[in-house]
Formats: structure tokens, sequence, C-alpha cells
């Protein structure tokens, strides 16, 4: 069974990149740009796009994933895999979904431990472009900072 005929329209994979893309970077417009102590504003990229973006995933993965040639045992598997249009779609979004919540995720971790919000918008620019390069951004960069703050504590109490 298709997703076109559970649904009843005619979706392109085309019409669905546009549609997850769209979400997401709605997602990350809030991460950015919005204030976070308005939970449920936040709850919307932590939360809400990332599960719609993980069920139109497991949709045409479920539907498309065992019709396909291919599969993860070797790279000439995977792009066999990812020839047909929805599977790479479904590729795109997990891209999409995980980078958003751990997108999310950062702007949690970096608001409790005080890290300005303009450092936290090139650590999510870095997450939203290149996923796990603005994760070890941003962890490196909470290692160091968490170091600074202690040691500016430590200095306070000994004075």
């Amino acid at each position: 069974m298709e997703v076109n005929e559970v649904i009843g329209v005619t979706l392109s994979p085309q019409h669905l990149f546009a549609w997850a893309s769209q979400a997401a970077l709605l997602g990350w417009v809030i991460l950015v740009f919005l204030p976070r102590r308005i939970k449920p504003l936040f709850f919307i990229p932590q939360y809400l796009i990332p599960f719609g973006l993980a069920l139109l995933y497991a949709g045409l993965m479920l539907t498309y994933f065992f019709a396909s040639d291919g599969g993860y045992g070797s790279i000439k598997a995977v792009r066999t895999l990812f020839e047909n249009d929805y599977v790479l779609l479904a590729g795109w979004i997990h891209y999409l979904a995980f980078d958003l919540f751990i997108g999310a995720w950062i702007a949690r971790q970096a608001d409790q431990i005080g890290m300005t919000r303009l450092i936290q918008a090139v650590i999510l620019l870095a997450t939203f472009m290149f996923g796990p390069l603005g994760l070890v951004l941003f962890l490196s960069m909470r290692a160091g900072f968490s170091r600074t703050v202690f040691s500016k504590q430590g200095s306070k109490a000994d004075a």
C-alpha cells in the first residue's frame, strides 16, 4: 500500500521534501530567534516537529524499504537503496528530525549553563547545516565553558 493510497492525496517525494524541510526550518527559527522561556513555544522544535518528522520517516521506511533493492551491508547496497526517491527522502527526513532534536537539546543545555544566545546561534547554525559538527562544537565549548565558570566561582569563594 502506498502512502498516497492511505491519505488519499498524491504527494510526490518533492512535495514531502518541501513540507518536511519547511517544518524543520520553522523549528530552527523558533530555536534561534524566539524566547525559550515560553514552554509551549519551545515544545514545538523540541518535540512536536521531530515527532511529526519521525512519523513521516517511519511511514516512508515501512512502505518503501522492503520493496527496494539494497540495504545497509555495504556502501554499494546503501547507494542502491537510496536510488528509490522515497527511501532517499526518508534518509533526508531522518537528518532533519535528529538534527532538530539535538539542536533543541543543545539549546536547553546551553541555557542551563548560561551560554549567551549569540554563541548558541553559531552552534545551532552549525548543527542545522552540518549536524554532528555542531554537536562536537557544543560539547567542546561546553567543556571549556564549564571549566571557566567553575574556576571563576572557585576564585570568588577563595576571596
